[in-house]
């Protein structure tokens, strides 16, 4: 037997740890309670291969993970105690979930023996040790094993749920006593227990795939988070570039191709292009690459605005079969790995095509118009001189300091949309965002984790101020890492991507202005609050200072922040409206709620 199947004595947590050791975990993140001390205590004899990362709180040791593997691929383990700890975890467990990430998750449980008697933070009057089941709706599953021994065994198998098939969080509640006792036993070798080969798609499917998108006089391609994830870019730009087809890309899905690239069409949905909602609506042929067709990305549904499935015929592509033919009718079903997928479509499809082929025809050069026709709709805000600037001047101000190989992290709210619409990505896992679940508080977090994994580049975390108000402690993880991350805070004194969708939906605002006692407008010297961390921080108003100043804060080496005040009038402030969102809306809004049900009355997806 080799010395790597060799039986050996550990303790639970020693079990853990080796684990990860073998899976080249590079960071265990977390805040460590009474119920992950011996973790952090066993962590310590291993911190030649494994770094312990504090945070200030626990959300954000999720989202750092979260962050790291949207830019590496490969997870980290995220701990936390019992209780409380666990619970603040929830909502990074959600996002990564919603969007398709993996994170390992261990958090405290209660001793075996204790289980019931109402230990310290146990949740227990409904059934003993309970704490696992409010992960349940966001975790692929959870384990929470009883005996020392059992832990090799579930921790391949998590593992292996973890990164197989559609990625996705796991939980390990690990009991208190279990991580303390030893036991005789076997480390898994990884080589030996996983599932790392790609699943292909039906060869009969993929023949009427191509069948189909050979005879496509519009072709689209409509690539998502899946196309990312399964680092489908290359493969993709060549399938566009042999079908002369367009791409259009999710929130998710940004990056896929190089939008400087000719056929890059921009995104979809409801805050995105009005060149790639136009095309996805009027395609006879749309292939769907790891795309899982959400409201905000298919404008809620309605025929026409971002698509029309029907008439359009559609080939999706997705390793979950769960999403096939959720929303929308199928035309052909690859239920696949999407880069295989997208492989084994150029094989079928033989050569030919080209810049050669697909740069004469009308269907090109209809691309070209509406591609420039969204260029100057995007220069009225990008290229506005008002003061205060708007969000859209801003962000092209920030873009023109960094590289091309830049990571851009954002949030929620109203930078995440214009971020969307206005950030030029050129590389595929450059722009991070919490997609579908689109979650205040993820911006700086998941930056740090972005910068952790990939050093020496520039890393820039773009929120709002009430996005960041929500998570600023984590300065002090950015500051005790030394990670260079630039966090640029668009200061509008409110929710205003709150508040402009009340304007819009309902007439008239409520409770999204940040404001004093006296109904005066009331913004902290965020400047100030980054110097209070000690890192690089200054606060600029004026377009013309946002570029220098967002290029000494990436030169000073360290984290850094730039406070810009920023617009808050609604008409200019955030990103332009495209798309359509069904937002219902009550009876005493008569006009309002008229316009919602005539588009509600135009969705496919029922």
């Amino acid at each position: 037997m080799s010395e790597r199947r060799a039986t050996v004595r550990l303790s639970g947590v020693q079990i853990l740890v080796e684990y990860l050791v073998r899976q080249r975990v590079p960071y265990a993140v977390g805040i460590p309670g009474h119920g992950s001390w011996a973790l952090t205590d066993a962590l310590l004899d291993r911190a030649d291969a494994i770094r312990t990362l504090q945070v200030m709180h626990e959300q954000s040791a999720v989202h750092l993970a979260d962050g790291y593997y949207r830019v590496t691929g490969r997870p980290l383990l995220a701990f936390t105690s019992i209780g409380p700890g666990a619970t603040n975890t929830v909502v990074g467990m959600a996002t990564a979930y919603v969007d398709s990430t993996a994170v390992l998750l261990m958090t405290g449980s209660a001793h075996t023996y204790m289980r019931g008697h109402a230990l310290l933070q146990e949740i227990e009057r409904r059934h003993a040790a309970d704490n696992p089941r409010i992960f349940e709706p966001v975790v692929k599953e959870w384990w929470q094993p009883s005996r020392v021994d059992e832990l090799p065994f579930v921790l391949h198998r998590a593992w292996n749920q973890m990164l197989s098939g559609r990625p996705g969080p796991v939980l390990l509640d690990l009991p208190m006593d279990v991580q303390a006792d030893a036991a005789d036993v076997t480390i898994p070798d990884p080589d030996e227990r996983e599932a790392r080969g790609r699943a292909r798609p039906a060869a009969d499917d993929v023949e009427r795939a191509a069948l189909l998108l050979r005879a496509a006089r519009r072709p689209v391609i409509v690539a998502g988070g899946g196309a990312i994830g399964a680092d489908a870019g290359p493969s993709l730009t060549a399938l566009a570039e042999r079908l002369g087809a367009p791409v259009v890309t999710t929130w998710m899905g940004k990056g896929a191709i190089d939008e400087t690239h000719e056929l890059a069409a921009q995104t979809i949905g409801d805050t995105a292009s009005t060149c790639g909602n136009a095309l996805a609506a009027s395609a006879d042929v749309i292939l769907s690459v790891g795309c899982r067709f959400t409201d905000w990305s298919a404008s809620s549904y309605r025929a026409g605005v971002t698509f029309a499935i029907p008439p359009s015929r559609l080939v999706q592509i997705d390793i979950d079969p769960r999403e096939i033919g959720k929303n929308y009718p199928v035309a052909v079903p690859l239920v696949a790995h999407a880069r295989a997928a997208v492989d084994d479509l150029l094989a079928a499809l033989g050569p030919g095509g080209g810049p050669g082929t697909y740069r004469d025809t009308p269907y090109f050069a209809e691309v070209q118009r509406l591609k420039a026709a969204w260029g100057a709709q995007v220069e009225l805000k990008s290229g506005s001189d008002r003061v205060p600037m708007t969000q859209a001047r801003a962000i092209r101000e920030v873009q023109r300091a960094t590289a091309d190989d830049a990571i851009v992290v954002t949030g929620a709210g109203l930078p995440q949309g214009v971020v969307k619409q206005r950030w030029v990505t050129r590389l595929p896992r450059t722009h991070i965002t919490s997609g579908g679940f689109s979650t205040m508080g993820f911006t700086l977090p998941g930056a740090i984790g972005a910068s952790l994994a990939a050093p020496g580049r520039q890393v820039l975390a773009i929120a709002g101020d009430g996005d960041f108000l929500q998570s600023m402690q984590e300065l002090a993880t950015a500051a005790m890492l030394d990670a260079p991350v630039c966090v640029v805070v668009l200061d509008n004194s409110g929710w205003i991507s709150i508040k402009g969708g009340q304007q819009t939906f309902f007439g008239r605002t409520a409770a999204t202005d940040f404001v004093r006692r006296d109904g005066s407008l009331y913004s902290p010297d965020f400047a100030a609050i980054g110097r209070g961390f000690g890192i690089h921080a200054e606060a600029v108003k004026d377009p013309g200072d946002v570029c220098p100043a967002i290029a000494r804060a990436l030169a000073s080496g360290g984290p850094s922040l730039v406070a810009i005040a920023v617009s808050r009038d609604l008409a200019d402030a955030g990103a332009d409206k495209t798309g359509w969102w069904d937002v219902p809306i009550p009876e005493y809004h008569p006009e309002e709620r008229a316009a919602q049900l005539a588009g509600r009355a135009e969705e496919q997806h029922q």
